[in-house]
């Protein structure tokens, strides 16, 4: 069976198509909750990127095989503790970060198993799941958060400034920051007031023992 061909950086999901830019040519990378393995093909195939994809969901660990991605099944939560101290250039994780049960501890294993790692998280520090709450008095459902509060995947919601701080306790380095709205656009309001206008937070981190 032959191996499609891998996505374009175009055809890439925008957020994706951002985090991509931001990891440099013949690295190692590690993909948390990769789904169908379309960001390591793309390395892969623009950058000659190795790497493995974890992934829980059966039928995407079947797209990554099927894609030519290494991918391992298996749950976030059960921990990281199998792979090496960097052992991997970059460690991604893309809007899974609310969804896992202790995201402090998952990110300090990104950044013992990784030398950079790449965090991407909704916001739910922007005003519109603010004024949902403050004026409706209802949990919010929007563009980036589209479940309802009985029915969502998410368990740990947190803000740019909860992350932040976050950092400052674990000693991590933000080496990058960059928010987004919900097309992943950017505009000078929105860096210059991130937890407020931003719905979308991409984070490049690095640990303070990295040289």
């Amino acid at each position: 069976m032959s191996v499609p061909a891998a996505p374009t950086r175009a055809e890439l999901r925008p957020e994706l198509a951002l985090i991509s830019d931001w990891i440099a040519p013949e690295t190692r990378v590690l993909d948390l909750g990769c789904g169908d393995g379309t960001l390591l093909a793309h390395l892969h195939a623009a950058r000659n990127v190795a790497g493995y994809g974890l992934e829980i969901d059966a039928d995407n660990v079947i797209a990554c095989v099927a894609a030519g991605v290494n991918v391992l099944q298996m749950d976030l939560d059960d921990g990281l503790s199998q792979f090496e101290s960097k052992s991997f250039d970059y460690v991604v994780m893309s809007s899974a970060l609310q969804e896992v049960m202790r995201p402090d501890l998952l990110i300090g294993e990104m950044l013992r198993i990784g030398r950079e790692s790449i965090v991407t998280f909704p916001n739910f520090g922007h005003w519109r799941p603010r004024a949902s709450l403050g004026l409706r008095g209802l949990m919010p459902v929007s563009r980036t958060l589209p479940n309802r509060w009985y029915d969502t995947p998410n368990i740990h919601l947190c803000t740019v400034r909860d992350f932040e701080a976050l950092c400052r306790d674990k000693q991590v380095e933000i080496v990058r920051r960059h928010v987004v709205n919900h097309a992943h656009q950017s505009n000078v309001m929105m860096r210059t007031f991130p937890n407020l206008l931003g719905e979308i937070a991409l984070y490049q981190l690095r640990g303070h023992d990295t040289g």
